[in-house]
């Protein structure tokens, strides 16, 4: 290795230090939970929370003008790594707060929990600052494999075993699909690296018909790591039979990196083909929020309630991908974002009502929270309502940014549908509001859980209402990473 390949692998390690400081820590922390007794395990999620935040100050301050490509081609750093990695990395921390008093509830305060986090949180950061398909693969796989993992984590609980089966054999699935779809596009284009494939793409293979064989398998895999129609059947049964801590984490942040995985392939390595994947992706956002929507209305296990919700919501997502504009980009981005955050929150609020013997996962099982509980029942009411899309919350501004992404392209059908699922949506929403104000309590017991827990739930809750009422933040954050 010369000198300037010496230069430029320590400039590509700089960047990456993010990366490289949480996969060692995950690897110390590996050993150290060796040493640790089962009653002190609290250690190992301390230092789990404490290496993610630490990896998040790492990425903030990762100064770099404008994208920047290191080692060989296969790392990209620009600003919208930068600022996902930083909300994948705090959205992580958080998760790791609300599981602690369940897990301990149960006997199942174990450190594999915390170390398959932190690797699955790392599959995350390779995978939003993938520039080449293998880096794309790579990261994907290692956020793959820990979640199968953590699903199946409680080895006493066949409800568990059975989601991860599912899991597992439906995500080989899609990730072979991928792999198909990865080797046409190579074999196409005759590069692995993105920038080269956007290139090719560019140079008049937009209408080649082996690129399109392989952006409609790609679409699929994209599809089902999103949790998109008509490849959404892993979520109602994974988040139900999860415990509701792994479900937690399933459900936030895996969904910034199937944004990131999206964005990378079909934005950055495929966008001259826009035209071709665009169509595609209205099939999979018009049926995601038809069915994600309707069947929704008809659960009563919150956790289920919750999954085919998320099915709706990506249809959202889908929507401003697919206008193909840097508006719609933004907005898919800043949904996103928010939607992690009121996620995290809403199974935040099931794990704060749960305690040994009682999961709290039924829609009923939130009956007259308000006589137990005004404050937390206030704060349920602002992820509720979030989430269903009513102002002045966060949620309000995201459906909007959509929206106007798609009448930015002037597809107003689009529009419409949007709208009018988004109040079929908002029917199931407020069914958990009535239900926690205006029916009697099923049970009497307390609302417990740490103080550390309870705090974090509120700041999280009140972080949804504030910005809401200022979004301009965020919405800052999201135009300069996708300008």
């Amino acid at each position: 290795m010369n000198a300037f390949s010496v230069a430029a692998f320590n400039a590509g390690l700089n960047l990456a230090a993010p990366e490289v400081f949480l996969g060692l820590a995950g690897c110390a922390i590996l050993l150290l939970d060796l040493l640790i007794a089962d009653s002190r395990r609290h250690w190992t999620a301390a230092l789990s929370i404490a290496a993610l935040l630490v990896t998040a100050v790492l990425a903030a301050g990762v100064k770099v003008d404008g994208p920047v490509t290191v080692l060989g081609g296969m790392f990209l750093v620009d600003a919208m790594s930068q600022a996902l990695k930083v909300v994948a990395l705090v959205i992580v921390a958080v998760v790791f707060v609300y599981s602690i008093d369940y897990m301990r509830r149960r006997g199942i305060l174990k450190g594999e929990y915390f170390v398959l986090g932190l690797f699955a949180t790392l599959g995350i950061l390779v995978l939003i600052s993938a520039a080449n398909l293998v880096t794309v693969y790579l990261g994907l796989e290692l956020l793959s494999l820990c979640l199968y993992a953590m699903v199946a984590f409680d080895r006493d609980s066949g409800r568990s075993a059975e989601a991860a089966i599912k899991y597992f054999v439906l995500g080989s699935l899609a990730s072979g699909t991928l792999l198909y779809g990865m080797s046409i596009i190579y074999g196409v284009t005759g590069s692995l690296e993105l920038s080269a494939i956007a290139a090719a793409v560019q140079g008049g293979l937009a209408t080649n018909v082996g690129l399109l064989f392989g952006i409609a398998f790609v679409i699929v895999a994209i599809g089902f790591k999103f949790g998109a129609v008509p490849f959404h059947m892993w979520i109602p049964d994974v988040y139900e039979g999860s415990p509701t801590c792994v479900t937690l984490f399933v459900a936030s942040a895996p969904k910034i990196a199937a944004f990131a995985l999206a964005m990378r392939l079909l934005v950055d390595g495929l966008g001259g083909a826009q035209v071709d994947w665009g169509q595609m992706l209205v099939v999979l956002s018009v049926l995601s929020m038809a069915i994600g929507n309707v069947v929704a209305i008809a659960q009563t296990n919150l956790k289920r309630m919750l999954g085919y919700s998320t099915i709706s919501h990506v249809g959202y997502i889908l929507l401003g991908i697919l206008a193909g504009t840097s508006q719609g980009y933004q907005s898919a981005m800043f949904y996103t974002i928010t939607y992690v955050i009121v996620a995290a929150g809403s199974f935040g609020m099931i794990l704060l009502l749960s305690r040994h013997g009682f999961e709290a996962d039924r829609i009923e099982d939130f009956k007259g929270l308000n006589a137990r509980s005004p404050w937390f029942a206030g704060m349920m009411a602002i992820f509720m309502f979030s989430l269903a899309g009513v102002p002045p919350f966060i949620g309000f501004w995201a459906k909007l940014g959509v929206i106007q992404a798609v009448l930015g392209i002037n597809a107003v059908w689009l529009a419409i549908v949007a709208v009018l699922f988004s109040v079929v949506g908002a029917f199931y929403y407020l069914r958990v509001v009535k239900m926690m104000y205006f029916d009697e309590p099923v049970d009497a017991a307390r609302v417990d859980g740490s103080p550390l827990m309870r705090a974090v739930l509120s700041a999280n809750a009140l972080l949804v209402l504030l910005l809401g009422i200022s979004p301009s933040a965020l919405l800052i954050v999201c135009a300069h990473a996708l300008p």
